[in-house]
């Protein structure tokens, strides 16, 4: 095992990590910009390094910084988390040349998952379902025929894509011009790459993800389903497990299909398959070869600690449970508590006043903040994660509204007001909504 693990990350997720490194033995060392000086993050780590100034670019995506950070502390592993350089494949190949773990896949993995294209043709040959498209990238001359091939409406993603830039609709061949070029300068701006590729629209699907554990022995398991339907332009805001559109069979059914598919490629490490579902059909969409930002609500159903399986995978162990051993008790949701206004979501970065975490049994706030903190303007505006369990989803509805009501984060705008109104929807109660329906709502609420 590591003696001493660096957290290539800031915010929950780096103080997530270190928390499964404490209860692991293991002595962690935080990096932060200048902007993080006082982060906790920082406080709770046992070594911490500056690696430069507040700009992303600078700081959490130097790589020579990083690098430099873990050899002056003689860190033996680097856990990248979720977000900056957790699926960059040239990062994982400069670990490894130095000598460091790269806790994560292996970069041939990364790199075949990091383009939607590849990704879609790998999963293909291993029996994983796919959405009906194109066969790889459209040029503006081959797009309109392949259109028609797959019937409209289409939906046009970057090949580099994620998080829903470079991604439109295009509902009709009058749509299609502009649509396209709108999605190759999204890709452009954001990937530097402004390849596209088309798939089949879908109506009213849920978004399905199947998380997994994989060993270097061969061994995968899967830890069941999560449904983050509730989604704002692609991004997630609510995910729990389980799906309320699932059932046992269905998630055996689509576990089994996992699984076998990933040890055919040899996949090592934690990863998500991601689905679109819909009249019972699952649809590949993508892969993330990383831990997710919703991965709490999988532990809270399974007892399953993913980040400390992360850490033991990265250091040769094998997984110490079988399929059958992997058990699913209750239901579990997860809301992301932004630093933003809670119904037009622009950021509200600034000092905490206020702040006081609910209670009680099956309730955990994963968070970084505290009282008197500044939150930056230079990062993702998560401030922390609201996750509650309970023994049915019911139960779970009630315990989160009470959960909700007890959280306070003061001096800066948060969405938490949209989520005590989410809860209380009876679309939400009744568990009947689909990908489309948050932003459907949103608009209902502006109207009105």
């Amino acid at each position: 095992m590591f003696e001493k693990i660096l957290i290539a990350n800031r915010g929950e997720i780096a103080l997530r990590i270190n928390r499964a490194c404490k209860e692991m033995g293991i002595a962690t060392v935080a990096v932060h910009s200048t902007a993080d000086a006082d982060a906790m993050h920082v406080r709770l780590a046992d070594e911490s390094v500056c690696i430069g100034p507040p700009a992303s670019a600078q700081s959490y995506l130097n790589i020579p910084a990083i690098i430099s950070a873990c050899e002056i502390t003689g860190a033996e592993a680097i856990h990248p988390g979720y977000g900056f350089l957790s699926e960059n494949a040239k990062f994982a190949d400069i670990v490894k040349e130095h000598g460091i773990t790269f806790i994560g896949p292996t970069s041939d993995h990364i790199r075949m998952m990091g383009d939607k294209i590849t990704a879609i043709r790998a999963m293909k040959e291993v029996g994983i379902p796919t959405v009906p498209g194109s066969s790889g990238a459209v040029s503006d001359t081959s797009a309109l025929r392949s259109a028609k091939e797959i019937g409209f409406p289409v939906l046009i993603k970057a090949t580099a894509g994620g998080g829903g830039r470079g991604m439109k609709v295009a509902q009709t061949e009058a749509d299609l011009p502009l649509a396209l070029s709108t999605a190759r300068a999204e890709a452009k701006a954001a990937f530097g790459n402004d390849q596209v590729y088309m798939e089949k629209y879908l109506q009213r699907p849920r978004h399905i993800e199947i998380q997994v554990l994989a060993d270097a022995q061969g061994n995968v398991i899967h830890l069941g389903e999560r449904d983050c339907s509730l989604q704002r332009r692609h991004q997630k805001v609510w995910e729990e497990a389980g799906s309320p559109a699932l059932n046992a069979t269905q998630r055996d059914e689509i576990g089994s299909i996992v699984t076998r598919a990933l040890a055919r490629i040899g996949y090592l490490g934690a990863g998500t398959i991601e689905f679109l579902f819909e009249d019972s059909h699952f649809y590949f969409i993508e892969m993330n070869t990383r831990l997710q930002v919703e991965h709490p609500v999988t532990e809270a159903l399974t007892g399953i600690d993913i980040v400390r399986e992360q850490i033991r995978i990265a250091a040769g162990g094998a997984l110490e449970l079988k399929q059958e051993d992997v058990t699913f008790a209750g239901h579990a949701i997860e809301c992301r508590i932004n630093a933003e206004s809670a119904f037009t979501f622009q950021p509200s970065p600034g000092t905490i006043t206020q702040f006081h975490t609910p209670g009680g049994l099956g309730v955990r706030f994963d968070s970084a903040i505290y009282s008197g903190y500044r939150i930056p303007p230079y990062y993702d505006s998560l401030a922390g994660k609201l996750i509650v369990h309970a023994r049915n989803r019911n139960e779970c509805l009630l315990r989160l509204r009470r959960a909700l009501d007890e959280l306070v984060v003061g001096g800066i705008e948060t969405t938490i007001p949209l989520f005590q109104q989410l809860v209380r929807e009876r679309d939400i109660i009744d568990g009947e909504y689909s990908i489309h329906w948050l932003e459907q709502w949103l608009a209902k609420q502006k109207k009105a």
